[in-house]
């Protein structure tokens, strides 16, 4: 898999997930396997714009070697602007463009899976990001479309690869369809075909290395996008490069090995936050995740849902029983939320056209307001 001149040793690439990429589960994630780690979503104004919060966002560890940076934005101007930033004060070898976010407070203004509907303005935010960034390689991610009557994806997939774009992410669903029922893979093989010389990466259903696998093998996509599959898993990249013939082995990890896990979790969180109250905090919503399925008590569970230190946390993980197995399937499958289709909410009047108006760029434009990480 290459990124331009960028060539992960696995073709596995974190997908960026707001409030849960920052550097400390990046680093987290890496010292199980290797692959392409993405930050959480920046948001292109509050980035030029300097935003205390987003400035921190953009931070990597020294031991990040490959900094890779997801942008959103709706302006061309604005967007050329982030990315100059990004590469003239070196903080980013990679930046990714979000053209797939479904939320309804972002797609009823315009922005994420709805913008590639307006093909001019998404070709002009493509290529001012492109031309901005110079040798940085520029990628995106993207669904497939607004809902099955919406579809943008391979006028998309043209449009990236004329505008140089270096590779392209395709979640297998519709923004109608969020994250539920079953990705369709036959989107990424299309788009594959479509474009062959250009990197594909699916994304979608990947739980396990297994999976990883039978997506490049069914596609012929080039890498695998993954999200949620890794939430409270970050030994999933070791399963992920073994299944790519790296030297990481299958991971079973009894109890004991994800009380370790969920430590050194919040262990970096209190390094990336440089605060043990707020990284202890943090790690909370991911509790559920690491021992689902595992025989921890709800007591148990409780206790680590309020922890506010790490000696706290240390006495509460003593109490566990470190030799419980591995409890097979009941510990492995889907993590998050699938939810259940729903009707995308867009602005008025905004699928009568495929070009954009000067009423839709006010719209859009707000959908920037606010920090980053949607």
């Amino acid at each position: 898999m290459r990124i331009g001149t960028i060539e992960p040793n696995v073709p596995v690439v974190l997908a960026p997930m707001a409030g849960i990429t920052n550097t400390a589960f990046r680093r987290l994630c890496r010292e199980y396997g290797g692959g392409l780690f993405v930050s959480e979503m920046i948001t292109a104004r509050a980035l030029v714009e300097r935003n205390a919060t987003t400035m921190r966002l953009i931070q990597h560890h020294p031991s990040e070697t490959i900094r890779s940076i997801q942008l959103y934005g709706v302006e061309p101007e604005t967007m050329a602007a982030a990315a100059r930033i990004l590469v003239d004060e070196n903080h980013a070898d990679h930046i990714d463009l979000n053209f797939g976010c479904p939320v309804p407070k972002v797609t009823r203004k315009g922005g994420g899976a709805a913008l590639p509907w307006k093909t001019t303005l998404f070709e002009r935010i493509l290529r001012a990001t492109v031309a901005a960034a110079g040798d940085v390689p520029v990628t995106i991610k993207m669904r497939m479309g607004i809902d099955d009557d919406h579809l943008t994806y391979t006028d998309a997939a043209t449009i990236a690869q004329d505008s140089g774009v270096a590779a392209i992410g395709l979640r297998g669903r519709t923004a109608a369809e969020h994250y539920s029922g079953d990705a369709h893979w036959g989107a990424i093989a299309t788009m594959k075909e479509l474009v062959p010389t250009m990197t594909i990466l699916g994304n979608g259903d990947i739980w396990s290395g297994a999976d990883a696998r039978r997506m490049v093998d069914e596609t012929g996509c080039d890498g695998v996008i993954v999200g949620r599959g890794c939430l409270g898993r970050p030994w999933l990249f070791a399963d992920l490069e073994a299944a790519f013939g790296g030297d990481a082995e299958l991971i079973e990890p009894n109890l004991g090995y994800v009380a370790d896990a969920f430590r050194r979790h919040a262990e970096l969180l209190v390094d990336f936050y440089e605060d043990e109250n707020h990284g202890c905090r943090d790690v909370r919503k991911h509790v559920a995740w690491y021992f689902k399925g595992y025989a921890v008590g709800g007591e148990t569970r409780s206790a680590l849902a309020r922890v506010g230190s790490l000696s706290e946390m240390d006495d509460i993980l003593a109490q566990v029983d470190r030799d419980a197995p591995y409890p097979g399937a009941d510990a492995e499958g889907q993590r998050g939320r699938a939810g259940s289709p729903k009707r995308p909410s867009l602005p008025d009047g905004w699928l009568n056209s495929r070009e954009v108006s000067g009423d839709d760029m006010a719209d859009l434009v707000d959908t920037e307001s606010g920090p980053s990480g949607g």
